[in-house]
Protein backbone atom coordinates (compact mmCIF):
# COMPACT_ATOMS: atom_id res chain seq x y z
CA UNK A 1 0.00 0.00 0.00
CA UNK A 2 2.68 2.21 0.58
CA UNK A 3 3.84 1.56 -2.66
CA UNK A 4 0.92 2.29 -4.47
CA UNK A 5 0.84 5.77 -2.45
CA UNK A 6 4.28 6.32 -3.12
CA UNK A 7 3.51 6.28 -6.98
CA UNK A 8 0.22 8.12 -7.00
CA UNK A 9 2.00 10.96 -4.95
CA UNK A 10 5.15 11.09 -7.71
CA UNK A 11 2.58 10.96 -10.30
CA UNK A 12 4.61 7.79 -11.89
CA UNK A 13 2.40 5.36 -13.43
CA UNK A 14 3.22 2.19 -11.81
CA UNK A 15 5.72 -0.28 -13.83
CA UNK A 16 7.68 2.25 -15.45
CA UNK A 17 11.22 3.03 -14.12
CA UNK A 18 12.58 5.95 -12.86
CA UNK A 19 14.57 8.02 -15.66
CA UNK A 20 12.80 6.72 -18.64
CA UNK A 21 10.61 9.08 -20.46
CA UNK A 22 7.36 8.17 -22.85
CA UNK A 23 6.18 9.74 -26.10
CA UNK A 24 2.72 11.08 -23.93
CA UNK A 25 5.46 12.68 -21.78
CA UNK A 26 8.13 13.98 -24.38
CA UNK A 27 4.94 15.62 -26.12
CA UNK A 28 3.85 17.01 -22.87
CA UNK A 29 7.52 18.77 -22.03
CA UNK A 30 7.45 20.02 -25.70
CA UNK A 31 4.36 21.39 -25.57
CA UNK A 32 5.78 24.64 -23.41
CA UNK A 33 7.94 25.66 -26.11
CA UNK A 34 5.31 24.97 -29.61
CA UNK A 35 8.06 26.17 -32.42
CA UNK A 36 10.88 24.68 -30.68
CA UNK A 37 9.45 21.82 -29.26
CA UNK A 38 7.70 20.86 -32.74
CA UNK A 39 10.98 20.68 -34.24
CA UNK A 40 12.62 18.96 -31.58
CA UNK A 41 10.46 16.34 -31.30
CA UNK A 42 10.56 15.93 -34.94
CA UNK A 43 14.12 15.45 -34.97
CA UNK A 44 13.78 12.68 -32.00
CA UNK A 45 11.26 10.98 -34.65
CA UNK A 46 13.21 11.33 -37.32
CA UNK A 47 16.01 9.99 -35.82
CA UNK A 48 14.55 6.75 -34.54
CA UNK A 49 12.64 6.72 -38.01
CA UNK A 50 16.54 6.22 -39.49
CA UNK A 51 18.04 4.26 -37.07
CA UNK A 52 15.44 1.49 -37.27
CA UNK A 53 15.47 2.09 -40.83
CA UNK A 54 18.95 2.21 -41.31
CA UNK A 55 19.32 -1.72 -40.05
CA UNK A 56 16.65 -2.75 -42.41
CA UNK A 57 18.37 -1.06 -45.70
CA UNK A 58 21.68 -3.40 -44.01
CA UNK A 59 19.80 -6.08 -44.13
CA UNK A 60 18.33 -5.82 -47.34
CA UNK A 61 21.27 -4.94 -49.19
CA UNK A 62 23.23 -7.80 -47.40
CA UNK A 63 25.52 -6.44 -45.91
CA UNK A 64 27.36 -8.16 -42.99
CA UNK A 65 29.99 -6.29 -41.36
CA UNK A 66 30.95 -9.00 -39.06
CA UNK A 67 34.94 -8.16 -37.92
CA UNK A 68 37.39 -10.01 -39.90
CA UNK A 69 39.29 -12.56 -37.97
CA UNK A 70 42.89 -13.33 -38.11
CA UNK A 71 42.65 -17.19 -39.75
CA UNK A 72 45.32 -19.90 -38.72
CA UNK A 73 48.56 -20.68 -40.37
CA UNK A 74 48.34 -23.56 -42.49
CA UNK A 75 50.45 -26.55 -41.99
CA UNK A 76 52.81 -24.79 -40.09
CA UNK A 77 55.23 -27.56 -39.25
CA UNK A 78 57.90 -27.68 -42.00
CA UNK A 79 60.32 -24.87 -41.31
CA UNK A 80 60.58 -22.36 -44.47
CA UNK A 81 64.49 -20.82 -44.95
CA UNK A 82 64.25 -17.36 -46.14
CA UNK A 83 66.59 -15.15 -47.55
CA UNK A 84 66.35 -11.54 -48.37
CA UNK A 85 67.53 -8.88 -51.13
CA UNK A 86 67.77 -5.23 -50.08
CA UNK A 87 67.71 -3.99 -45.97
CA UNK A 88 66.81 -0.47 -46.50
CA UNK A 89 63.94 1.10 -45.34
CA UNK A 90 61.56 -1.92 -46.58
CA UNK A 91 63.55 -4.61 -46.04
CA UNK A 92 63.86 -3.73 -42.72
CA UNK A 93 60.07 -3.82 -42.20
CA UNK A 94 59.48 -6.90 -44.42
CA UNK A 95 62.04 -9.03 -42.20
CA UNK A 96 59.71 -7.62 -38.94
CA UNK A 97 56.53 -9.31 -40.89
CA UNK A 98 58.31 -12.33 -41.09
CA UNK A 99 59.49 -11.87 -37.52
CA UNK A 100 63.09 -10.95 -37.56
CA UNK A 101 63.87 -7.51 -36.10
CA UNK A 102 67.31 -5.65 -35.63
CA UNK A 103 67.91 -5.45 -31.94
CA UNK A 104 68.41 -2.09 -31.80
CA UNK A 105 64.74 -1.19 -33.24
CA UNK A 106 63.51 -3.64 -30.42
CA UNK A 107 65.23 -1.42 -27.94
CA UNK A 108 64.03 1.93 -29.85
CA UNK A 109 60.63 0.63 -29.65
CA UNK A 110 60.55 -0.75 -26.09
CA UNK A 111 61.34 3.05 -24.75
CA UNK A 112 58.75 4.86 -26.99
CA UNK A 113 56.19 2.37 -26.07
CA UNK A 114 57.43 3.56 -22.29
CA UNK A 115 57.10 6.87 -22.93
CA UNK A 116 54.23 7.15 -25.07
CA UNK A 117 51.22 4.62 -23.88
CA UNK A 118 49.83 5.20 -27.24
CA UNK A 119 52.48 3.94 -29.28
CA UNK A 120 51.55 0.30 -29.50
CA UNK A 121 54.73 -0.90 -32.04
CA UNK A 122 56.42 -3.04 -29.45
CA UNK A 123 53.41 -4.27 -28.33
CA UNK A 124 51.86 -5.31 -31.97
CA UNK A 125 55.55 -6.35 -33.19
CA UNK A 126 55.39 -8.92 -29.71
CA UNK A 127 52.13 -10.24 -30.45
CA UNK A 128 52.39 -11.24 -33.64
CA UNK A 129 52.37 -14.81 -34.45
CA UNK A 130 55.57 -16.68 -35.23
CA UNK A 131 55.48 -17.88 -38.67
CA UNK A 132 57.98 -20.77 -38.66
CA UNK A 133 60.47 -19.40 -40.66
CA UNK A 134 64.46 -18.81 -40.65
CA UNK A 135 66.39 -16.03 -42.12
CA UNK A 136 69.32 -18.13 -43.72
CA UNK A 137 70.83 -15.24 -46.57
CA UNK A 138 70.92 -12.04 -46.47
CA UNK A 139 72.16 -9.78 -49.60
CA UNK A 140 72.73 -5.86 -49.34
CA UNK A 141 75.51 -3.92 -51.25
CA UNK A 142 75.97 -1.55 -48.44
CA UNK A 143 78.08 -3.02 -45.72
CA UNK A 144 76.31 -1.53 -43.01
CA UNK A 145 73.21 -2.59 -43.89
CA UNK A 146 74.13 -5.71 -44.57
CA UNK A 147 75.71 -6.21 -40.74
CA UNK A 148 72.22 -4.57 -39.33
CA UNK A 149 70.46 -7.33 -41.89
CA UNK A 150 72.77 -10.56 -39.96
CA UNK A 151 71.85 -9.57 -36.57
CA UNK A 152 68.25 -9.39 -37.28
CA UNK A 153 68.45 -12.49 -38.72
CA UNK A 154 69.61 -13.93 -35.66
CA UNK A 155 67.05 -12.42 -33.68
CA UNK A 156 64.72 -15.26 -33.40
CA UNK A 157 64.01 -14.37 -29.86
CA UNK A 158 62.78 -10.93 -30.16
CA UNK A 159 65.20 -9.78 -27.91
CA UNK A 160 67.22 -6.10 -27.52
CA UNK A 161 70.60 -5.33 -27.73
CA UNK A 162 72.03 -7.95 -24.87
CA UNK A 163 69.29 -10.69 -25.80
CA UNK A 164 70.19 -14.36 -27.11
CA UNK A 165 70.76 -14.73 -30.13
CA UNK A 166 70.12 -17.80 -33.11
CA UNK A 167 72.65 -18.66 -35.19
CA UNK A 168 73.96 -15.33 -38.05
CA UNK A 169 72.97 -15.74 -41.38
CA UNK A 170 74.95 -16.21 -44.22
CA UNK A 171 75.99 -12.73 -45.91
CA UNK A 172 76.09 -12.91 -50.00
CA UNK A 173 78.03 -10.49 -52.04
CA UNK A 174 76.24 -11.22 -55.06
CA UNK A 175 71.66 -11.97 -55.08
CA UNK A 176 72.64 -14.59 -57.81
CA UNK A 177 75.29 -16.66 -55.32
CA UNK A 178 71.71 -16.38 -52.66
CA UNK A 179 68.73 -17.65 -55.12
CA UNK A 180 70.94 -20.60 -55.71
CA UNK A 181 71.74 -21.51 -52.54
CA UNK A 182 70.70 -25.02 -51.68
CA UNK A 183 69.25 -23.70 -47.69
CA UNK A 184 67.43 -21.44 -49.01
CA UNK A 185 63.35 -22.12 -50.26
CA UNK A 186 62.07 -18.77 -50.76
CA UNK A 187 63.33 -14.86 -51.10
CA UNK A 188 62.44 -11.69 -50.28
CA UNK A 189 62.98 -8.97 -53.20
CA UNK A 190 63.44 -5.16 -51.30
CA UNK A 191 65.19 -3.08 -53.82
CA UNK A 192 64.94 -0.19 -55.78
CA UNK A 193 62.83 -1.21 -58.84
CA UNK A 194 65.37 -1.82 -61.56
CA UNK A 195 66.49 -4.72 -59.84
CA UNK A 196 63.05 -6.51 -59.25
CA UNK A 197 62.53 -8.54 -62.20
CA UNK A 198 66.28 -9.69 -62.60
CA UNK A 199 65.75 -11.29 -59.52
CA UNK A 200 62.70 -12.41 -59.60
CA UNK A 201 63.71 -14.38 -62.75
CA UNK A 202 66.66 -15.72 -61.49
CA UNK A 203 65.04 -16.91 -58.25
CA UNK A 204 61.92 -18.48 -60.28
CA UNK A 205 64.70 -20.11 -62.34
CA UNK A 206 66.25 -22.05 -58.98
CA UNK A 207 62.72 -22.63 -58.12
CA UNK A 208 62.65 -20.09 -55.21
CA UNK A 209 59.36 -18.58 -53.85
CA UNK A 210 59.13 -15.04 -54.66
CA UNK A 211 57.77 -12.04 -52.52
CA UNK A 212 58.75 -8.87 -54.59
CA UNK A 213 58.09 -5.25 -53.50
CA UNK A 214 56.25 -3.22 -55.77
CA UNK A 215 56.34 -2.39 -58.38
CA UNK A 216 56.55 -5.80 -60.27
CA UNK A 217 59.23 -4.83 -62.74
CA UNK A 218 60.59 -1.24 -64.14
CA UNK A 219 60.59 -2.31 -67.70
CA UNK A 220 58.11 -3.50 -69.92
CA UNK A 221 59.74 -6.20 -71.44
CA UNK A 222 61.41 -7.61 -68.79
CA UNK A 223 57.60 -8.24 -67.38
CA UNK A 224 56.72 -10.63 -70.06
CA UNK A 225 59.84 -12.76 -68.74
CA UNK A 226 58.94 -12.31 -65.18
CA UNK A 227 55.65 -13.48 -65.83
CA UNK A 228 56.87 -16.70 -67.89
CA UNK A 229 59.74 -17.47 -65.27
CA UNK A 230 57.57 -17.48 -62.31
CA UNK A 231 54.74 -20.05 -64.19
CA UNK A 232 57.60 -22.09 -66.27
CA UNK A 233 58.88 -22.70 -62.72
CA UNK A 234 55.91 -23.37 -60.31
CA UNK A 235 56.99 -20.75 -57.47
CA UNK A 236 54.65 -19.19 -55.52
CA UNK A 237 54.68 -15.50 -56.20
CA UNK A 238 53.36 -12.61 -53.77
CA UNK A 239 53.57 -8.82 -54.71
CA UNK A 240 53.99 -6.27 -52.17
CA UNK A 241 50.63 -4.90 -52.14
CA UNK A 242 49.46 -5.14 -48.48
CA UNK A 243 46.38 -2.64 -48.84
CA UNK A 244 44.25 -5.90 -49.53
CA UNK A 245 44.95 -7.19 -45.94
CA UNK A 246 43.02 -4.30 -44.51
CA UNK A 247 39.72 -5.16 -42.54
CA UNK A 248 37.64 -2.94 -44.46
CA UNK A 249 38.35 -5.08 -47.70
CA UNK A 250 35.95 -7.64 -47.31
CA UNK A 251 33.00 -5.11 -46.21
CA UNK A 252 33.37 -3.18 -49.33
CA UNK A 253 33.49 -6.17 -51.64
CA UNK A 254 30.29 -7.21 -49.68
CA UNK A 255 28.75 -3.27 -51.17
CA UNK A 256 30.48 -3.64 -54.73
CA UNK A 257 29.28 -7.50 -55.56
CA UNK A 258 25.75 -6.31 -53.94
CA UNK A 259 25.94 -3.49 -56.59
CA UNK A 260 24.80 -1.40 -53.55
CA UNK A 261 26.28 1.87 -55.42
CA UNK A 262 24.41 0.87 -58.75
CA UNK A 263 26.34 1.15 -61.89
CA UNK A 264 29.46 2.53 -61.51
CA UNK A 265 30.99 5.11 -63.83
CA UNK A 266 33.75 7.34 -61.89
CA UNK A 267 36.53 6.27 -59.39
CA UNK A 268 39.05 8.83 -58.02
CA UNK A 269 42.18 7.70 -56.23
CA UNK A 270 44.07 10.09 -54.72
CA UNK A 271 48.14 10.67 -52.58
CA UNK A 272 48.82 13.34 -50.85
CA UNK A 273 52.03 14.07 -48.97
CA UNK A 274 53.90 17.07 -47.88
CA UNK A 275 57.40 15.76 -46.47
CA UNK A 276 61.00 15.54 -47.78
CA UNK A 277 60.48 11.27 -46.46
CA UNK A 278 57.39 11.55 -48.36
CA UNK A 279 59.08 12.53 -51.68
CA UNK A 280 61.63 9.76 -50.83
CA UNK A 281 64.30 12.40 -49.65
CA UNK A 282 65.71 10.00 -47.55
CA UNK A 283 68.63 10.66 -45.30
CA UNK A 284 71.88 9.75 -46.03
CA UNK A 285 73.79 7.59 -43.85
CA UNK A 286 77.04 8.98 -42.37
CA UNK A 287 78.95 5.79 -43.40
CA UNK A 288 78.33 5.41 -46.48
CA UNK A 289 81.09 5.81 -49.15
CA UNK A 290 82.86 3.95 -52.36
CA UNK A 291 84.28 2.03 -49.75
CA UNK A 292 80.91 0.78 -48.42
CA UNK A 293 78.79 0.54 -51.33
CA UNK A 294 79.06 -1.63 -54.66
CA UNK A 295 78.40 1.18 -56.50
CA UNK A 296 78.70 -1.13 -59.96
CA UNK A 297 76.31 -3.85 -58.45
CA UNK A 298 73.44 -0.70 -57.73
CA UNK A 299 74.24 0.55 -61.31
CA UNK A 300 73.26 -3.01 -63.15
CA UNK A 301 71.54 -2.60 -66.09
CA UNK A 302 70.88 1.30 -65.67
CA UNK A 303 72.47 3.95 -67.33
CA UNK A 304 75.39 4.56 -65.99
CA UNK A 305 76.74 7.35 -63.59
CA UNK A 306 79.60 8.45 -61.41
CA UNK A 307 78.99 7.76 -57.84
CA UNK A 308 76.32 9.49 -55.86
CA UNK A 309 75.29 8.99 -52.45
CA UNK A 310 72.04 10.83 -53.25
CA UNK A 311 71.46 8.47 -55.93
CA UNK A 312 71.84 5.90 -53.54
CA UNK A 313 69.83 6.63 -51.37
CA UNK A 314 66.93 8.54 -53.05
CA UNK A 315 66.73 6.80 -55.90
CA UNK A 316 62.92 6.67 -56.52
CA UNK A 317 63.76 9.99 -57.54
CA UNK A 318 64.97 8.75 -61.03
CA UNK A 319 63.80 7.09 -64.20
CA UNK A 320 67.25 5.90 -64.28
CA UNK A 321 65.82 3.29 -61.33
CA UNK A 322 62.58 4.22 -60.65
CA UNK A 323 58.98 4.25 -62.30
CA UNK A 324 58.24 7.68 -59.53
CA UNK A 325 54.52 8.06 -58.48
CA UNK A 326 53.14 5.41 -61.19
CA UNK A 327 54.82 2.77 -59.64
CA UNK A 328 55.28 3.45 -56.33
CA UNK A 329 52.06 5.31 -54.96
CA UNK A 330 49.29 4.71 -57.86
CA UNK A 331 50.01 0.68 -57.94
CA UNK A 332 48.60 0.79 -54.21
CA UNK A 333 45.56 2.33 -54.68
CA UNK A 334 45.20 0.57 -58.23
CA UNK A 335 45.85 -3.04 -57.19
CA UNK A 336 42.82 -2.08 -54.27
CA UNK A 337 40.50 -1.10 -56.61
CA UNK A 338 41.47 -3.71 -59.11
CA UNK A 339 41.34 -6.43 -56.29
CA UNK A 340 37.28 -4.84 -55.34
CA UNK A 341 36.39 -4.58 -58.77
CA UNK A 342 38.59 -6.79 -61.40
CA UNK A 343 38.85 -3.98 -63.38
CA UNK A 344 41.93 -5.36 -65.24
CA UNK A 345 44.22 -3.49 -67.33
CA UNK A 346 42.75 -0.12 -68.86
CA UNK A 347 42.05 0.03 -72.73
CA UNK A 348 44.43 4.13 -72.79
CA UNK A 349 46.15 6.07 -70.20
CA UNK A 350 47.01 9.72 -70.57
CA UNK A 351 49.10 11.20 -67.63
CA UNK A 352 50.30 15.08 -66.98
CA UNK A 353 52.19 16.57 -63.86
CA UNK A 354 55.84 17.90 -63.51
CA UNK A 355 58.12 19.00 -60.87
CA UNK A 356 56.54 21.57 -59.45
CA UNK A 357 58.11 21.71 -55.95
CA UNK A 358 60.96 19.61 -55.27
CA UNK A 359 63.84 21.43 -57.70
CA UNK A 360 66.82 18.81 -56.36
CA UNK A 361 67.40 17.21 -59.90
CA UNK A 362 65.56 14.44 -60.04
CA UNK A 363 63.51 13.58 -62.75
CA UNK A 364 60.40 11.80 -62.10
CA UNK A 365 57.67 14.43 -61.15
CA UNK A 366 56.50 15.17 -57.64
CA UNK A 367 52.94 16.20 -59.32
CA UNK A 368 50.88 14.05 -61.66
CA UNK A 369 47.38 13.08 -62.89
CA UNK A 370 46.68 9.70 -64.84
CA UNK A 371 43.53 9.00 -66.17
CA UNK A 372 42.77 5.41 -67.42
CA UNK A 373 40.29 4.58 -69.34
CA UNK A 374 37.70 1.36 -69.28
CA UNK A 375 34.65 1.82 -72.20
CA UNK A 376 33.85 -1.71 -72.38
CA UNK A 377 32.94 -1.10 -68.47
CA UNK A 378 31.77 2.29 -69.31
CA UNK A 379 34.13 3.38 -66.49
CA UNK A 380 36.82 5.89 -66.13
CA UNK A 381 39.80 5.87 -63.20
CA UNK A 382 41.16 9.07 -62.07
CA UNK A 383 44.47 9.15 -60.25
CA UNK A 384 46.01 12.49 -58.98
CA UNK A 385 49.03 12.98 -56.42
CA UNK A 386 51.01 15.72 -54.93
CA UNK A 387 54.20 15.71 -52.81
CA UNK A 388 53.55 18.91 -51.36
CA UNK A 389 50.69 18.73 -49.59
CA UNK A 390 48.81 17.17 -47.02
CA UNK A 391 45.43 17.89 -48.05
CA UNK A 392 43.70 14.26 -46.93
CA UNK A 393 42.11 13.07 -49.71
CA UNK A 394 40.19 9.47 -50.13
CA UNK A 395 39.53 7.42 -52.83
CA UNK A 396 35.61 7.75 -53.72
CA UNK A 397 33.97 4.79 -55.76
CA UNK A 398 30.98 7.24 -57.65
CA UNK A 399 27.53 4.74 -58.97
CA UNK A 400 24.50 6.16 -59.95
CA UNK A 401 22.92 4.94 -56.53
CA UNK A 402 25.44 5.83 -54.21
CA UNK A 403 29.49 6.70 -53.94
CA UNK A 404 31.64 4.98 -51.06
CA UNK A 405 34.61 6.58 -49.67
CA UNK A 406 37.48 4.28 -48.79
CA UNK A 407 40.22 5.43 -46.46
CA UNK A 408 41.29 3.81 -43.63
CA UNK A 409 37.62 2.86 -43.26
CA UNK A 410 34.79 3.48 -45.55
CA UNK A 411 31.60 5.47 -46.04
CA UNK A 412 28.80 5.18 -47.89
CA UNK A 413 26.15 7.81 -49.09
CA UNK A 414 22.91 7.73 -51.41
CA UNK A 415 22.48 9.60 -53.74
CA UNK A 416 19.74 12.30 -54.05
CA UNK A 417 18.68 11.05 -57.64
CA UNK A 418 19.00 7.16 -56.75
CA UNK A 419 16.66 4.76 -58.20
CA UNK A 420 17.39 1.82 -55.85
CA UNK A 421 16.72 3.92 -53.02
CA UNK A 422 13.91 6.51 -54.44
CA UNK A 423 10.95 5.61 -52.33
CA UNK A 424 13.00 5.61 -48.76
CA UNK A 425 14.16 9.11 -49.99
CA UNK A 426 11.34 10.04 -50.60
CA UNK A 427 9.89 8.66 -47.24
CA UNK A 428 12.25 10.39 -45.25
CA UNK A 429 14.12 6.70 -44.62
CA UNK A 430 17.07 7.66 -46.15
CA UNK A 431 18.90 11.11 -46.17
CA UNK A 432 21.12 12.06 -49.10
CA UNK A 433 23.38 13.94 -47.01
CA UNK A 434 24.34 11.33 -44.28
CA UNK A 435 25.92 8.20 -44.58
CA UNK A 436 23.56 5.03 -44.94
CA UNK A 437 26.50 3.28 -43.38
CA UNK A 438 29.80 3.77 -42.05
CA UNK A 439 32.82 0.96 -41.50
CA UNK A 440 35.77 2.40 -39.29
CA UNK A 441 38.30 -0.27 -38.20
CA UNK A 442 39.84 0.17 -34.48
CA UNK A 443 37.56 2.98 -33.95
CA UNK A 444 37.23 2.70 -30.26
CA UNK A 445 41.23 2.78 -30.32
CA UNK A 446 43.42 5.95 -30.33
CA UNK A 447 46.88 5.37 -32.07
CA UNK A 448 50.20 7.48 -31.53
CA UNK A 449 50.97 7.79 -35.44
CA UNK A 450 52.93 10.84 -35.19
CA UNK A 451 54.81 10.94 -38.27
CA UNK A 452 53.44 12.44 -41.92
CA UNK A 453 54.18 9.93 -43.85
CA UNK A 454 53.04 7.09 -40.93
CA UNK A 455 50.08 8.91 -41.14
CA UNK A 456 49.68 8.94 -44.75
CA UNK A 457 49.86 5.32 -44.85
CA UNK A 458 47.56 4.33 -41.76
CA UNK A 459 44.92 6.55 -43.83
CA UNK A 460 45.33 4.37 -46.51
CA UNK A 461 45.63 1.20 -44.51
CA UNK A 462 49.16 0.05 -45.62
CA UNK A 463 50.31 0.27 -41.86
CA UNK A 464 47.91 -1.72 -40.03
CA UNK A 465 44.57 -3.21 -39.51
CA UNK A 466 42.35 -4.71 -37.24
CA UNK A 467 42.02 -8.91 -36.26
CA UNK A 468 40.10 -9.65 -33.46
CA UNK A 469 39.88 -6.70 -32.16
CA UNK A 470 43.72 -6.31 -31.89
CA UNK A 471 45.71 -3.89 -34.09
CA UNK A 472 48.15 -6.23 -36.64
CA UNK A 473 50.74 -4.97 -39.20
CA UNK A 474 49.13 -5.62 -42.50
CA UNK A 475 52.69 -6.12 -43.97
CA UNK A 476 52.41 -9.12 -41.45
CA UNK A 477 49.43 -10.52 -42.97
CA UNK A 478 50.40 -9.92 -46.58
CA UNK A 479 53.87 -12.40 -45.93
CA UNK A 480 51.91 -14.69 -43.79
CA UNK A 481 49.45 -14.95 -46.89
CA UNK A 482 52.82 -16.00 -48.81
CA UNK A 483 53.87 -18.25 -46.21
CA UNK A 484 50.51 -19.66 -45.65
CA UNK A 485 50.33 -20.01 -50.01
CA UNK A 486 53.66 -21.99 -49.89
CA UNK A 487 53.30 -24.43 -47.31
CA UNK A 488 49.16 -24.94 -49.09
CA UNK A 489 50.81 -24.70 -52.51
CA UNK A 490 47.85 -22.29 -53.54
CA UNK A 491 47.69 -18.93 -55.13
CA UNK A 492 48.07 -15.51 -52.92
CA UNK A 493 46.33 -12.53 -52.83
CA UNK A 494 48.29 -10.81 -55.00
CA UNK A 495 49.78 -13.27 -57.53
CA UNK A 496 51.69 -12.96 -60.85
CA UNK A 497 48.23 -12.53 -62.74
CA UNK A 498 47.59 -9.89 -60.35
CA UNK A 499 50.92 -8.27 -60.51
CA UNK A 500 50.88 -8.50 -64.69
CA UNK A 501 47.75 -6.32 -64.58
CA UNK A 502 49.98 -3.45 -61.87
CA UNK A 503 52.71 -3.75 -64.04
CA UNK A 504 51.26 -2.87 -66.99
CA UNK A 505 49.15 -0.43 -65.67
CA UNK A 506 51.67 1.18 -63.97
CA UNK A 507 54.00 1.16 -67.41
CA UNK A 508 51.36 2.97 -69.59
CA UNK A 509 50.90 5.42 -67.22
CA UNK A 510 54.73 6.32 -66.96
CA UNK A 511 54.95 6.19 -70.65
CA UNK A 512 52.29 8.12 -71.20
CA UNK A 513 54.05 10.90 -69.11
CA UNK A 514 57.13 10.87 -70.17
CA UNK A 515 56.49 10.75 -73.82
CA UNK A 516 53.26 12.93 -73.63
CA UNK A 517 51.13 11.11 -75.54
CA UNK A 518 47.64 8.97 -74.76
CA UNK A 519 48.59 4.90 -74.65
CA UNK A 520 46.29 2.26 -75.28
CA UNK A 521 46.52 -1.36 -74.88
CA UNK A 522 46.34 -3.97 -76.92
CA UNK A 523 44.83 -6.50 -75.63
CA UNK A 524 45.13 -9.24 -78.88
CA UNK A 525 48.80 -8.68 -78.98
CA UNK A 526 49.64 -8.04 -75.71
CA UNK A 527 51.36 -4.86 -75.70
CA UNK A 528 51.20 -1.20 -75.08
CA UNK A 529 51.07 1.34 -78.18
Amino acid sequence: MKEKKSEKKSGRKPGRSPGLIGRRDLLKGLATIPVFGAIAYGIYRKKRLYTKYRDNILEELNISPAPVRLSASVNKDNLIRLGIVGFGIRGRHLLRAAGFAEPQWIEDSRNEAKENRLNTTYEDYMNQEDLNVVINGVCDIFDVHASEGLLAGANKNREGIDGKKGPIPKRFLNYKELVSSPDIDAVIIATPDHWHAPMAIEAAKNGKHVYCEKPMTWSVNETYDMVDAIKKNGVIFQLGHQGIQNDYFSVAKQILDNSVLGRISLIELTTNRNSPNGAWVYPIHPDASPETIDWNQFIGQSPFHEFSLERFFRWRCWWDYSLGISGDLMTHEYDIINQLMNIGIPYSAVSSGGIYYFKDGRTVPDVIQTALEYPEKDLTLLYSATLSSEVRRGTIIMGHDASMEINNGLSVKVEPNSTRFKEKIEKGIINPGVPVYNYIPGQNRIDGVVTPTEQYFAQRGLLYTYRDGKRVDTTFLHIKDWIDSIRSNTQPGCNIDRGFEEAITAHMGAISYRENRKVFWDKDRKIIV
